[in-house]
């Protein structure tokens, strides 16, 4: 008989009488009425075309036929059992990736490009963890801890990965520059407010800001220091979209805003400071990567050269 044949709710009332010798202790089991596990087995009975159970005044006893039946079921419902336990023991030893990262950058560029890794991953639970102190890398089974750093390596007892090099530029709400007042040229930013972002690195370094865009512009005589400053560039961005003032971002952190339109660049591609900044991922010196976290670092590297190749493809337009 095929399995989508079987009266499973019929099987299941059977091997409970059974198993209590009573259709009454079986229906309590069941959370049924004594009828229903009566019809049930009943209905099993006339499906299978022999009695399992032999009536009588003071209850029911299980036949011959009845008790073999009950030995081939109870041998199905362990292995049922068996398979419903392994399956959450897989579940539960599948392979884990924690990958730390800088606060802004899962925000702005990993997350919005990790359901299209997580659509087709198998065999791998990704936890992301915003943190900006470094993280040591170690392969854990068949899975790892990983990192994303921003910052100037070397990175000490790791392997790193480059993902993208540094440069910042300003950008501004599109609003802002319908305002009235000018920005055309750095010297304008005199008239707007600076937008700064200022966080400790765990480095002991100092990260490029507006002091040396400023410098490099040559208008650092002309030009205030900003005076809003926040600890993480969404936070700076977010003041930015809303028009509140103008700060420096890089390609990471703006790129997919000023695709949108809902950020620009006043100055175009000019006025762009180098920075000695990397945004890499580490990953430990030695050993093999399990192949679940090989794919997502095959994956990541390759998202971070199209971003690449697409940001050098605009800089060409």
């Amino acid at each position: 008989m095929k399995i989508e044949r079987l009266p499973l709710n019929a099987l299941r009332a059977f091997a409970e009488a059974a198993r209590e010798g009573s259709f009454k202790t079986a229906a309590g089991r069941l959370g049924v009425t004594p009828g229903a596990v009566s019809r049930q087995i009943k209905q099993l009975e006339d499906r299978l075309g022999i009695p399992l159970f032999d009536r009588h005044a003071n209850g029911v006893r299980l036949n011959e036929a009845g008790r073999h039946l009950t030995a081939d079921i109870d041998s199905g419902l362990e292995r049922i059992a068996a398979g419903v336990a392994a399956a959450r023991e897989r579940a539960r030893s599948a392979a884990t990736l924690s990958l730390s990262a800088p606060p802004s950058f899962l925000q702005l560029w990993l997350l919005p490009r990790l359901a299209g890794f997580e659509a087709s991953a198998q065999g791998l639970s990704i936890s992301l963890d915003a943190n900006q102190s470094l993280t040591v890398p170690a392969w854990q089974g068949d899975g790892a801890r990983l990192a994303i750093r921003y910052g100037r390596g070397p990175w000490p007892g790791v392997t790193s990965h480059r993902l993208f090099a540094d440069e910042l530029f300003p950008v501004c709400a599109p609003s802002l520059l319908q305002q009235g007042q000018a920005l055309r040229e750095p010297a304008d930013l005199a008239e707007h407010t600076l937008l700064d972002v200022s966080w400790e690195s765990r480095q002991g370094i100092d990260f490029p800001g507006w002091s040396e865009w400023l410098e490099a512009a040559g208008v650092d005589d002309k030009v205030a220091p900003p005076q809003r400053r926040y600890s993480l560039f969404g936070l700076a961005l977010d003041q930015a979209i809303a028009g509140h003032g103008v700060m420096l971002a890089n390609h990471p952190i703006a790129m997919d805003r000023l695709k949108s339109g809902i950020l620009v660049r006043p100055f175009g591609e000019r006025y762009v400071l180098a920075s000695p900044m990397t945004y890499d991922l580490l990953v430990p010196t030695t050993g093999d990567a399990p192949p679940a976290v090989g794919r997502f670092i095959d994956w990541l590297l390759a998202e971070a050269a199209a971003f690449d190749r697409e940001t050098l493809g605009g800089k060409a337009d």
